[in-house]
């Protein structure tokens, strides 16, 4: 144990920050699971608490091992994985995985070992570091929206094309990350503007398309038209739909100011998606206000440490895939809070390193490697630099 902590580089912060969080997660998590278990099983809850853990336990594994590489190689890897997801998001649309109607094909079945891997959370890592990497070489550069056309927004449009029929927050979210990342990046405004039109007429004409022809392709439409009505206009809500919701809030009165206590909430047993998509809702009913502002803060420190991680990395393709890697985790917890809340429409993200799940676990253990990554690189060259003698000091031993 002590040799692995030795080995362990990168920023100690954001190694702590993940090790909370996911010691954290298995109060709720295993409180949340018991209306799973009583719904689908035995009323067993243990195994779905091993499940857990044995899912942290290879996202951390993952983590270790991708901060052992140098970041650099990930500008390659990008250019190799962009494609392979490409192939992985056509493949996973291709099932035609359908709930009441409606696309959900989010999910492929990894084969022999049987287990479901979400291809978009893997998509937009991928896709993330594939910009950062283009940005970098670009720096300092003039360039025309030409020439950046086929290589930047082409692949971050096909790849955005992919995901939106069966998961619009994913591609609402890596959207705006991808453009925050170029705008970063020192990208220029007139054709950032232009992108950001471009988007949201292809938005507009995939609704309509989806609207005026249901039947030429599965789409969730009308869910999401559905969810942004019940937030913005309280006198259509639907009782079905406003369910979720309605319970998540209930939740979060009856825990206060200090909670219920760890296992005793009642809205578990009610609340649809309580261990994933509102399990914030859960952790509040339980630990209170108290519990839930600790968990942001935990955020927060992670979203501080990731600026001053980016800020001392020495190189611009180091800077970017902190940026691009490490924000949208602190980004989609916020969506994920701001929904128990109501401050947001319902969009199905779950809470990174709390909410139960391998694909999101693993994917945000990614990220999180790369980024230390980064930061391991930068503490090599502080001892590097450390190391170098005075030249004054060897001009006296020589004199």
């Amino acid at each position: 144990m002590k040799t692995l902590f030795k080995n362990i580089k990168g920023d100690k912060a954001i190694w702590a920050v993940a090790g909370l969080l996911a010691l954290f997660s298995f109060l709720p998590v295993y409180s949340a699971s018991s209306n799973l278990a009583y719904l689908y099983d035995d009323g067993n809850t243990i195994k779905y608490l091993i499940k857990h853990f044995a899912h942290l336990v290879l996202g951390f594994a993952i983590l270790y091992g991708v901060h052992k590489i140098p970041y650099h190689y990930f500008k390659g890897l990008s250019i190799i994985a962009l494609p392979f997801v490409i192939v992985l998001l056509i493949f996973t649309m291709a099932q035609g995985t359908t709930i009441d109607g409606a696309n959900a094909s989010r999910w492929i079945r990894i084969p022999f070992v049987g287990v479901g891997f979400q291809t978009s959370t893997l998509a937009a890592v991928a896709l993330m570091t594939y910009v950062a990497r283009y940005l970098s070489r670009i720096k300092d550069k003039t360039v025309s929206f030409k020439e950046t056309l086929l290589p930047l927004w082409v692949p971050v449009f096909v790849v955005l094309a992919l995901i939106l029929p069966a998961n619009f927050s994913t591609t609402a979210i890596i959207f705006v990350m991808v453009v925050m990342l170029v705008f970063i990046g020192g990208y220029p405004l007139k054709y950032l503007a232009i992108m950001l039109a471009s988007g949201l007429l292809f938005l507009t004409l995939f609704v309509l398309t989806a609207k005026a022809f249901p039947g030429l392709f599965d789409n969730r439409v009308d869910t999401w038209m559905s969810r942004v009505e019940n937030f913005t206009d309280k006198e259509k809500v639907d009782a079905d739909a406003s369910y979720q919701i309605e319970k998540a809030k209930i939740a979060i009165a009856t825990g206060g100011v200090t909670g219920l206590g760890p296992g005793k909430s009642v809205q578990k047993n009610f609340l649809p998606q309580s261990s994933s998509d509102f399990i914030y809702a859960i952790i509040i009913e339980e630990f209170g206000l108290v519990g839930g502002l600790f968990l942001m803060f935990l955020y927060m420190l992670l979203l501080f440490r990731l600026v001053v991680v980016a800020h001392k990395a020495s190189a611009m393709f180091g800077k970017l895939l902190v940026i691009g890697v490490g924000v949208p985790i602190v980004f989609q917890a916020m969506i994920n809070m701001a929904v128990a809340v109501e401050l947001f429409p319902v969009t199905g993200q779950t809470l990174p390193l709390i909410s139960s799940g391998g694909t999101s676990i693993w994917m945000t253990c990614l990220a999180l490697g790369m980024v230390l990554s980064v930061s391991a690189k930068r503490e090599v060259q502080k001892k590097e630099m450390e190391n170098i003698e005075n030249p004054l000091d060897i001009l006296s031993e020589t004199i």
